[in-house]
């Protein structure tokens, strides 16, 4: 366990559905509250299911004084038990858990891009970051934009895309980020951090490398242990000779460098 690590007892302050399917939780936990960083998140173990069931690793959204938040969508049965919860109700957690995004970035321009409930940690991110930039927020619909309010109100320019023209502009995020690219006559002046599902990341990566400027993606492997000591969550990364090794994306992780990533080859 890393030293930042905690095994506590959290208690829900409360929580409300916010648009397609996906909720915000708040949980009352002062000591990872206190040492969570953009990036890092919590595994969580839901109470009602049965003792064999495994914890589930949520992104940390927010985190201020003695409390921090989540962001999660209802996708299954931990996740419709979690919703049922009322305040006041107890959850074993461990966390802060994992590496997270830099916010050491000098003089460059941040870009945030994120994918629906991917754009959690990066919400976090731009609270912590020193310089405002620009976040690129896409979705499948409108219902999959989420914390858009959250960017404006802390002075980040906010552009928005969904697949379905439902909200913003019609297509994919890096359509977005394309346009950025394109203005900016030196890549290495900008820096981009992003979260979402693993084709975005890939080519939000790819153009990263190509534009000659750092990527710091946010990987979503299933994470059974969260310490490291499963093996479940292993991605193979490229060392600056050359060479590959294996890393723990739940402990090494989950942000890596978009020119560390060896990505599989998708299936036929």
């Amino acid at each position: 366990m890393n030293s930042t690590m905690r095994l506590s007892e959290g208690q829900v302050l409360g929580q409300e559905a916010i648009s397609g399917g996906y909720r915000h939780m708040r949980v009352r936990a002062p000591e990872i509250a206190a040492a969570a960083r953009p990036g890092q998140f919590v595994h969580v173990r839901v109470p009602g299911l049965d003792t064999a069931s495994l914890r589930r690793p949520f992104s940390i959204y927010r985190a201020d004084g003695d409390e921090f938040a989540i962001l999660y969508k209802t996708v299954g049965r931990g996740t419709e038990r979690l919703a049922e919860l009322a305040a006041g109700a107890h959850l074993s957690l461990i966390g802060p858990l994992g590496n997270g995004f830099p916010t050491d970035i000098g003089d460059r321009t941040p870009i945030l891009v994120g994918g629906g409930y991917g754009v959690a940690p990066l919400a976090f991110l731009a609270a912590r970051l020193p310089r405002r930039g620009v976040a690129l927020l896409g979705g499948r619909s409108a219902g999959d934009v989420l914390c858009e309010q959250d960017f404006a109100a802390l002075g980040w320019s906010v552009e928005v895309s969904t697949q379905d023209g439902t909200r913003g502009s019609r297509g994919l995020v890096t359509m977005l980020l394309d346009r950025h690219l394109a203005g900016s006559a030196k890549g290495s002046a900008l820096e981009l951090f992003a979260c979402g599902p693993d084709g975005m990341l890939r080519a939000v990566g790819a153009r990263a490398i190509a534009a000659g400027c750092p990527a710091w993606l946010s990987l979503d492997h299933h994470m059974v242990c969260g310490i490291g000591a499963c093996l479940a969550c292993v991605q193979k990364l490229r060392s600056p000779d050359g060479s590959t090794r294996q890393a723990r994306v739940c402990s090494d992780g989950p942000v890596f460098e978009a020119r560390e990533i060896v990505w599989e080859e998708p299936p036929r």
